[in-house]
């Protein structure tokens, strides 16, 4: 059903919340996984900010550089596990929207990731990322709670049972 699993991931615990899921997911379907983090492009307006210009440049150079060592280290850990898994570090302004071309140019059947779980005043005021992907991808989203205590996961498949249903008595 799913061959390959697109894994967003911000650094954040929250975010890697979702990775349990999609390893259930890449061992039942033996998928691929692509872990995925999108580096903001920041925005500069005209000659007065060159200053902050090549400060920004630094902390870009800066920001590519940890978050691609952060996407080697959670490879790492998961080839380890046993997982084909690659990742890709996409630099952008729109989060969602990069996500979503990624999962296209992967070829992506699934995208498998964390949701703060904001609602009403705060949604509104900071948007949701993955209320974008959900709304927006053209493959399906497996969005998962991020909470600070999070249950155990556990995968349920229901098994046929080999014997007959008695008939109830008339």
């Amino acid at each position: 059903m799913f061959k390959h699993i697109l894994v967003p991931l911000d650094g954040s615990h929250f975010a890697e919340m979702a990775l349990p899921y999609a390893r259930v997911l890449s061992e039942k379907f033996n998928a691929k996984l692509t872990l995925a983090c999108v580096v903001e492009t920041p925005i500069i307006f005209g000659d007065e900010f060159v200053a902050t210009a090549n400060l920004q440049a630094a902390a870009r150079e800066t920001a590519l550089a940890e978050t691609h060592a952060y996407l080697m280290s959670k490879q790492g850990e998961m080839r380890q596990l046993g997982y084909d898994v690659d990742f890709k570090l996409v630099e952008g302004r729109l989060v969602a929207e990069q996500i979503i071309e990624l999962a296209c140019l992967v070829a992506a059947d699934v995208i498998v990731m964390s949701t703060h779980g904001r609602s009403g005043i705060g949604r509104w005021l900071l948007g949701s990322v993955a209320d974008k992907v959900l709304r927006q991808a053209n493959v399906p989203v497996l969005l998962i709670r991020a909470q600070e205590e999070q249950e155990p996961l556990t995968w349920r498949t229901e098994q046929p049972v080999d014997e007959p249903v008695p008939e109830p008595a008339a």
